[in-house]
């Protein structure tokens, strides 16, 4: 997901005349190499930028100046970050994205050394954007409420990850000297868990604790079950030690109590990454179309919002966006052979967005369950059927989306009926 939307204009499409200059970068972390062409006089320059915001400010200002306020085409091979984030807010820059490995494929064909060099990259690059303009995506700025959400959303996920990783090394680390309290808590990554370790990080501090102490700790703590508290204590009672080894427990125990300290934090900041996404959210006028999407949920509805936008004219068809989602399949042919399979030029996380959903809405939805148990007897594997899944929600959305209308589940399923489709069959006869 992205902080920009990447289009390629069907309302207006972009040719080299219509610019004063076209001009490609290839960027670093400290400098950034510019390849310049004016078209008026049709003289090619190099030149080098620094990183930092002034200078790439000052440097579009003279650019707007040069060519007294015409528009000029920059190339580059990002779709976000800091160079994208500063020329972004330029009138006189239309920015075109060029996938990194085309410009890697275009000089391994037309370079015959094969070298690398930043100023021969931004030479290939402003090829490309002079001989291929009409196949770029073009860099919109969406509104602002969804280019907060596509960020919000996104870091969200990764925190998200980061949770389960760092829940996967504290409890990888307990095995090493305390492995029954992960036995004694379903949830690892829950506030109880954390503050139960941080007040008996070993077995031995825990035995110690009187029974009371114990169930006035889960009291506080909402775990209000009491044959579950009375098992928890029970255990406790009668766990015995992995070992006494304290070259094992030292080590290991101060590094639980770093590691929980972190996953209290990062759970906190989850926390904040909900409310704030969720206070955008609500105030968006789209909100009741993904509200009303199977399995969305209030994590899920967000990041389809941010994925699709508000702008109506960034897609013309559901196939736009099962191919910038990386869903739509790419079928190769070499002679006689034939193979299928995912699209690697996409955005990972908008992909993740649509395939995670398709599988939540297998229980949420009557005929997408029908749909997987239906490729399920024929022997599709599980990965595939969410999939193609996608596939579908994607056609579906695209049509709500469109028309700004929400997802009815028997309005659909009165379509397939119509059109005599043997999913519906299917369905009634398995009775799954």
């Amino acid at each position: 997901m992205v902080n920009f939307t990447l289009w390629r204009s069907k309302m207006k499409v972009f040719n080299p005349a219509d610019f004063a200059a076209l001009i490609a970068i290839d960027w670093a972390d400290r400098k950034h190499d510019v390849c310049e062409l004016d078209q008026q006089n049709n003289e090619t320059t190099f030149s080098v930028i620094s990183a930092k915001p002034e200078a790439i400010n000052a440097w579009a200002n003279a650019l707007k100046q040069k060519y007294n306020g015409q528009q000029v085409a920059v190339a580059c091979e990002l779709k976000k970050g800091p160079l994208i984030y500063a020329l972004s807010k330029f009138k006189h820059i239309v920015l075109f994205t060029i996938n990194p490995s085309t410009v890697a494929k275009y000089r391994k064909a037309f370079t015959h050394s094969g070298a690398k060099d930043d100023p021969t990259d931004a030479a290939i690059q402003l090829e490309i954007l002079q001989q291929h303009m009409s196949k770029l995506n073009v860099i919109m700025p969406d509104t602002q409420s969804i280019r907060s959400l596509a960020q919000l959303v996104e870091y969200r996920r990764k925190l998200v990850q980061d949770r389960v990783d760092l829940t996967n090394r504290l409890s990888t680390t307990l095995k090493n000297y305390y492995p029954q309290v992960l036995d004694w808590f379903n949830e690892k990554d829950s506030m109880i868990f954390c503050d139960f370790l941080l007040r008996w990080p070993s077995l031995a501090k825990v035995k110690r604790a009187r029974k009371q102490t114990l169930h006035d700790f889960f009291n506080l703590h909402n775990a209000r079950y009491p044959n579950v508290n009375e098992k928890r204590i029970n255990d406790i009672k009668h766990a015995e030690p992995l070992t006494s080894d304290n070259a094992i427990i030292g080590p290991n125990l101060l590094l639980v109590e770093c590691l929980v300290g972190q996953l209290k934090q990062l759970m906190l900041s989850i926390e904040r990454f909900e409310h704030e996404i969720k206070s955008i959210y609500k105030q968006h006028s789209d909100r009741f179309i993904f509200d009303s999407l199977p399995g969305a949920g209030p994590q899920m509805a967000p990041r389809l919002l941010a994925a699709m936008g508000s702008n109506r004219e960034r897609y013309q068809s559901s196939e736009e966006v099962q191919k910038y989602a990386g869903i739509a399949p790419v079928t190769e042919r070499s002679g006689k052979k034939e193979w299928i399979h995912w699209r690697y030029s996409c955005t990972t996380f908008l992909r993740q967005t649509f395939v995670e959903w398709a599988g939540q809405s297998v229980r949420y939805s009557f005929w997408a369950k029908a749909y997987y148990e239906q490729q399920k007897s024929k022997g599709k594997p599980h990965n595939t059927i969410i999939r193609a899944l996608a596939f579908k929600w994607i056609r579906i959305l695209f049509r709500c989306w469109k028309r700004k209308t929400a997802y009815d589940e028997s309005t659909y399923l009165e379509a397939l009926k119509r059109k005599g489709s043997p999913l519906l069959k299917y369905a009634m006869e398995s009775k799954f």
